[in-house]
């Protein structure tokens, strides 16, 4: 199949990108999408030490303890308008995550300070599942004390590569042997879920490289393994080596792929979608955790975002230093934050897509039962594509879902995509155009959805 496999990663929809100004929302309207339990709280901290070269995520550097402190006190004052919210809509929230940036970056003392804020202004359930994000050079034993009495219970770390020469392209700031270090301590840190991330498809890399890392990193026992394809979007800082002539391999990155899922299930690991591998002996994986940029959720600080119905809202996209700089000025300048300024509103069209997506990409795929009792109509009528990619061998029946066959999983960042309205897909590329970027146009080999 001639084709590009790995178009966009679809860990939600819609893009950021096809967000725009929006008047006469607010927070107030949607107390039903907060009522009760079973929402998510999401802290975003954008402070790291140095930038990754495939990072197009909000994030800043250079912010030291004042100015970390100053976008603490905005993000207290924005709880502090919320709390009413939630004293009116009962809500009880069923996990919290902190991601980033880089939120050990923080010192133990901010660190405390993001939980007791959290704790004071919102109701969290008794067996929430407490996240957070961490890189080696961070990770340090105080830290990782201070989360376990913090109630955290799943610590992500971002390592990439156990190889320095392939760290060093990716541009991160720690070695090998820091990544080491941290991840045994990490793993005798006595918390409930770890796992580690790794990149292939890096210039340089080769399928034995890859595959010695993943296997370097089964032997420190994570719950989980997240192995992500090297994607350099607009704003990167490898975009510009791209530009100078940088070849990113697809077909190698693909055989890379292929040769880790291999390993992992003939040692026992079960695969739920393209990025995520869980160790046997581990629990199932939470449902919190998968519907991470799909489950009903509301953000704090800058740069996150809260899926409230078919409210989806945040601050605008932003991916280079200027703009996230400007963003974060505008975040602490804000006097209102329960009235909604940017975001989009779905119709029940883009709900439809939003559901398919959410769940086809991940075990144990798109439930149809389900959708029937949502939108009162069949998935597959609704979404001829589907019977196509059931010919293709992409899907098939598995109960009452439709799931990826093995050979669709490994396609996931090609065939999500497809999914992607025309109407979304205009407003994506009205933003790129107006920013002076360009995506690769999504492949639609199966004609119109």
């Amino acid at each position: 199949m001639n084709m590009k496999r790995y178009t966009q990663y679809m860990y939600s929809y819609p893009h950021k990108t096809a967000y725009g100004p929006l008047e006469g929302v607010t927070l107030n309207q949607y107390l039903p999408d907060l009522a009760g339990p079973g929402h998510g709280l999401y802290l975003h901290l954008p402070f790291c030490e140095t930038k990754c070269g495939y990072c197009n995520l909000f994030s800043v550097t250079g912010q030291g303890e004042t100015a970390i402190d100053r976008y603490l006190d905005t993000v207290e004052r924005q709880l502090r308008q919320y709390e009413p919210l939630f004293a009116s809509a009962k809500s009880l929230f069923t996990s919290l995550t902190i991601g980033g940036g880089t939120p050990l970056l923080l010192t133990e003392m901010q660190l405390e300070r993001c939980f007791a804020m959290i704790r004071r202004y919102t109701q969290l359930a008794r067996d929430t599942e407490i996240i957070i994000e961490t890189a080696p050079n961070q990770t340090a034993k105080p830290k990782l004390a201070l989360l376990k009495d913090a109630g955290v219970t799943r610590v992500s770390m971002g390592i990439q590569s156990f190889f320095d020469e392939e760290l060093k392209v990716l541009k991160r700031s720690h070695r090998a042997e820091k990544a080491r270090e941290s991840l045994n301590l990490l793993m005798n840190s006595g918390f409930s879920r770890v796992n580690a991330d790794f990149i292939y498809g890096v210039p340089g890399q080769s399928v034995s490289s890859f595959l010695s890392s993943v296997k370097e990193a089964v032997s420190f026992g994570p719950d989980e393994l997240f192995l992500y394809p090297l994607y350099v979007k607009h704003g990167a800082a490898l975009e510009q080596e791209l530009n100078r002539g940088l070849v990113l391999d697809e077909d190698l990155a693909f055989r890379q792929y292929e040769a880790a899922a291999e390993w992992l299930a003939s040692h026992g690991y079960r695969q739920d979608s393209m990025r995520r591998f869980v160790r046997p002996e581990s629990p199932g994986g939470s449902r919190e955790f998968s519907d991470c940029g799909f489950g009903s959720t509301l953000s704090l600080g800058c740069g996150g975002r809260s899926y409230l119905g078919n409210l989806h809202s945040c601050t605008p996209y932003a991916v280079t230093r200027e703009s996230c700089l400007e963003q974060l000025v505008q975040y602490e300048e804000t006097t209102d934050f329960c009235t909604v300024t940017h975001g989009i509103l779905l119709s029940e069209e883009e709900q439809k897509r939003r559901f398919v997506i959410r769940h086809l990409l991940i075990l144990p795929g798109l439930p149809l039962a389900a959708y029937r009792e949502a939108f009162h109509g069949d998935a597959a009528a609704d979404f001829p594509i589907l019977h196509e990619w059931m010919e293709q061998g992409f899907l098939e029946e598995q109960g009452d879902c439709l799931a990826l066959t093995e050979k669709g999983m490994g396609l996931s960042d090609y065939l999500g995509p497809m999914l992607i309205s025309k109407e979304v897909q205009d407003k994506m590329t009205q933003w790129e155009a107006l920013h002076g970027t360009k995506h690769d146009p999504i492949q639609r080999e199966f004609k119109e959805l």
